[in-house]
């Protein structure tokens, strides 16, 4: 059941992406109601799978890369419509590398292991997508500009609280001690 709503997210990336990219394709009451769902999906999932004791490192993953892929493609979707700086989904690339990376090989763990900093960015890369779609429900086009606005701030302050998550990530090693 869990892996299903996280599947479901899946689904709803290229919609959400499509309709980020382009204010004509999805109407934004739609478009909010999708970025909803996909958050409603992220939060039960894990509650799901520990409720049913169905909780794994695969289950993990699938969870993390849905999430990524989702965040990052409807980012990408705000980048390619000019709504913010298309930096933000190539930084978050990378971000998402180094986490499965250094999880995997550097950490030699089953599962991924998160860091504070790029826990809450993951949750936060949300925030721009749904900014996007209240601009759209049609409030007036200084309510949608304002929105906009807004939007390219928290972009901008995501890019760099994901930087400084990459570089956290890359010193924490160093800064743990030795057993």
């Amino acid at each position: 059941m869990a892996n299903l709503l996280t599947a479901i997210r899946l689904i709803l990336v290229i919609p959400v992406t499509w309709g980020l990219a382009d204010s004509s394709i999805i109407p934004g009451q739609v478009l909010l109601l999708l970025i909803f769902v996909a958050i409603a999906t992220d939060y039960l999932d894990g509650i799901v799978a520990r409720a049913n004791q169905t909780a794994s490192e695969k289950g993990q993953l699938f969870d993390h890369g849905t999430d990524f892929l989702f965040v990052t493609s409807g980012l990408a979707g705000c980048a390619y419509a000019g709504l913010i700086n298309p930096a933000l989904p190539a930084v978050i690339v990378i971000a998402f590398a180094q986490y499965v990376l250094d999880s995997y090989y550097l950490h030699q763990q089953r599962d991924l292991k998160m860091s504070f900093l790029g826990r809450w960015n993951g949750i936060f890369y949300f925030a721009p997508l749904m900014i996007i779609a209240c601009s759209r429900l049609g409030l007036g086009q200084d309510v949608s500009d304002v929105l906009e606005y807004v939007t390219a701030l928290v972009a901008w302050i995501l890019l760099a609280s994901t930087i400084l998550s990459i570089f956290d990530r890359a010193i924490a090693p160093k800064n743990r001690p030795e057993p």
